[in-house]
């Protein structure tokens, strides 16, 4: 026997009370947080969605009296992070209960290197760890790479303060990102490309600095396409 059309309408409209009141998923998000107070910045934090979204902000410490003509200043920017290392984020965040073991070594004779922290939350879990220096090696490289993202970003909001005030120290501080490059205490530098093609097209900055920044530019990857 078919149910009356009235009967149809409520039953519809049940259905749809329930879906409107389950709340929304939201992705997955890992917040890296980095301190040390004789730094510059001396705290920044790294929030990363499983949806492939980024954010850095970051705290200047108090400038100190041999400071530089470059003064410290906040970054609050959207970033892009590598895929792999996103992935391997949150592959061992997983495999490991969301951070919430014990993820410091027990030395206690290590230097100060910063305290880091990793913390995730989501819908199967959440977690966090605080160390200085990790027990795993595998932990220790993943907060190496993104103190080397953290690395680039400052670096990029120098570049764009000297491009405007001191285009002679340009040559001098890209030099330093390609050391830095080298000994992979920076990457993902895609995300200071528009500073780095601004040096290279700008014929007040020496050859020998535009010609550091285009080789540069080489090392980014390509913007990836929108879905």
């Amino acid at each position: 026997m078919r149910k009356p059309l009235a009967l149809h309408c409520f039953s519809a409209l049940l259905l749809l009370a329930a879906t409107a009141s389950l709340p929304a998923q939201t992705p997955a998000r890992i917040v890296y947080t980095f301190e040390h107070p004789q730094l510059q910045p001396s705290a920044y934090t790294i929030t990363i969605d499983e949806s492939g979204t980024a954010h850095f902000v970051s705290q200047p410490g108090p400038a100190s009296e041999d400071q530089d003509d470059v003064s410290p200043a906040p970054i609050d920017r959207s970033i892009r992070l590598d895929t792999s290392l996103q992935a391997d984020l949150f592959r061992y965040a997983r495999a490991h209960a969301f951070f919430s073991g014990n993820c410091a070594r027990a030395q206690s004779n290590l230097a100060f290197t910063g305290r880091k922290t990793l913390a995730y939350t989501g819908s199967d879990g959440t977690g966090r760890c605080t160390f200085v220096w990790a027990g795993d090696p595998v932990l220790q490289r993943l907060a190496d790479q993104l103190n080397a993202v953290a690395f680039t970003l400052e670096v990029g909001r120098r570049l764009d303060v000297e491009v405007q005030h001191d285009r002679l120290g340009l040559d001098s501080e890209l030099e330093s990102l390609q050391d830095a490059l080298k000994e992979q205490r920076a990457s993902d530098l895609t995300n200071i490309a528009p500073e780095l093609q601004t040096i290279a097209g700008d014929e007040q900055v020496m050859d020998r600095a535009r010609k550091r920044a285009m080789a540069l530019l080489a090392r980014c990857e390509p913007p990836q396409k929108a879905n």
